[in-house]
Formats: C-alpha cells, structure tokens, sequence
C-alpha cells in the first residue's frame, strides 16, 4: 500500500514538486484563515495595569501583572492576545491605600470588560489579588564606621563625604535603619595610600539611598590609658611554704578606645611572677602582663619588680 501511494510521486521534476507545495501551503493558508474565523472559549492571561499616587505610597510586595480570566472571542483576537502584541491593560485604580490588603473579582470585573475590545469576559479564575502598601517616606541620616565583628570599636575613626545620606522606601523600614547609619569597610582598608577609599552603601531591600558609595577618609585615633591595680601570681614556686610579695600589688595600664573602657574587665587581667627569675640579689622578680581583655589594645607592667621572701 505504501508503494501504491508513493508510486505516483516517483521519478517527477522539480516544477512537479513546487506545484504539489504551493497547493499545501494554500490549502494550510486557508484552513488557518477558516479556523481563526470561528469562536472560541477558553482560559488566557490578561494585563493589568495599577492606578495610585506614587508620590505617598509604594508596594510592599509586588503587584500583580496579569490576571487568569476566561473569555470567549474570535480566533483572531486570541491570536493577537497570546503574541507578543501591545495589548491595553485592564486599568484598576486604588484607593484608601494603605489599609487597602486585597482587590477582589467584583472590582476586577469592571475594568477587565472595558479593556477587552472583542472579547466577552466570562469570570475570573482567582476571586482575590492580595497588595500591600506602605506610606513613602524619607529620612536622612548620618554615618559612621560600623564596628568590629566582635563589637570593638574599630583603630581609626572616618570622614564621609558626603556626611549624611537620605533615604527613601516604605515607611515601616526607613524608620528602622539605624542612627547614625553604619559605614562597612572592606576586608582590606588600609590598601588606600592616600587613605580614601569608595565604600558602597546598603540598605534594605525597596528602600534607596540617594548616592551609591561614599568616599571614607580614614583618620588615626588617641588611646586612653587605663590604670589598674592587680595582684600578681606567683608561678612554679616551690609546694609546702608560704610566700609573701611585697608589693602586694602592682601597678598595670592599659590602653584602650574611649568606647571600649567599659569592656575591660578586671578579671581578664593577669600579672605572673616566675620563681627563681631573680633580677637583683634581695629576691625580686619582675612581673609581666601574661593576659589582657580583648579590648585592650596595649599594656604594660609598671611596677619594675616584686619582693618574694617566704613566710616563717
């Protein structure tokens, strides 16, 4: 059977063929224009358009683009709605933003019937879009170097230029950014030998500063000193006697930022004395500074030696 129908085309020139393809592709051309011609209902996507004052209110979430409606209309206008053709939204306006949460299918009927030019709207497939709005608001802050990971402060304080940086988004997360606003350095600062050095500046996500970086100078800062009394430990001393050191104290100071002096912690401070170091003939040994707070960042014994004679 297979060669029966084959058999009339075997062995035709090219005119053959061309006439044979020109009769298909007119055949398809006119069933296609016969089955546009015929109407149809079924389920499409409809854009949708939002109407509200951008100067006071901003979406929290974002708004829908389109909506799953059905419809019934000729082939050629499905046709044109599934291409890639500019087609009028459906236009919906909102009002008493922002306590407005939700649109439902009763306000979408409306404006989807007036924006189908040859389509007839039957009913949509969803029956509520969820929004959310927020008031649009802006605050300016100030800025200032972020602290260390471990919450120390930093060893050099900044200028900014510029000093202060507005932001603007949703009022619910501008009123939360920090004041003044922190500054993160990169990994690296100090690779700026003129020591500026461009930092980008973050922020939430929809709320957007008024500059994308900032230039940041570093400055070097002052250590405070800290003075401290601290009673030494005397180490590998000899068990089964009594040992009194003279001072019972000595004297210790640590340099530290202003803000970090209320992190320093007595307990963190050890001094140690190592028997049989001896520095001059009447039993002295010479105290060292064997532990500090992390916060501190300098120190140093100043009492230059302490007297160990052993109790009777």
């Amino acid at each position: 059977m297979l060669r029966w129908f084959l058999s009339p085309f075997v062995g035709q020139e090219w005119s053959y063929w061309r006439a044979v393809l020109a009769c298909f592709l007119a055949a398809s051309t006119f069933w296609v224009l016969r089955a546009l011609n015929k109407t149809y209902t079924t389920k499409i996507t409809y854009p949708v358009a939002w109407r509200y004052n951008e100067a006071q209110f901003v979406p929290v979430q974002p708004l829908p683009t389109e909506v799953a409606v059905n419809v019934t209309g000729r082939g050629w206008k499905l046709l044109r709605r599934s291409l890639p053709l500019e087609v009028k939204p459906a236009e919906l306006t909102l009002e008493a933003l922002p306590s407005t949460r939700y649109v439902t299918a009763r306000n979408l009927r409306p404006a989807l019937q007036l924006a189908m030019e040859g389509l007839q709207f039957n009913y949509l497939l969803t029956d509520t879009l969820w929004i959310e709005f927020d008031r649009l608001v802006s605050r300016r802050l100030p800025l200032a170097l972020s602290p260390a990971s471990d919450g120390s402060a930093l060893p050099y304080a900044a200028s900014f230029s510029p000093s202060s940086i507005r932001f603007r988004g949703p009022a619910n997360k501008v009123n939360s950014l920090p004041d003044p606003y922190p500054v993160h350095l990169p990994q690296a600062p100090a690779g700026s030998t003129t020591g500026d050095i461009r930092v980008p500046i973050g922020g939430p996500e929809l709320v957007e500063p008024d500059v994308q970086d900032v230039r940041v100078r570093l400055l070097h800062r002052p250590l405070v000193t800290v003075p401290l009394q601290v009673v030494p430990e005397l180490m590998d001393a000899p068990q089964g006697h009594l040992y009194q050191l003279s001072p019972g104290t000595v004297q210790v100071q640590l340099q530290c930022f202003p803000e970090d002096t209320a992190r320093l912690s007595r307990k963190e401070v050890h001094v140690q004395l190592h028997y049989g170091q001896f520095i001059n003939s009447d039993s002295s040994l010479r105290p060292f500074l064997s532990q500090r707070p992390t916060a501190a960042r300098g120190g140093q014994v100043l009492t230059p030696g302490v007297r160990v004679t052993v109790k009777k």
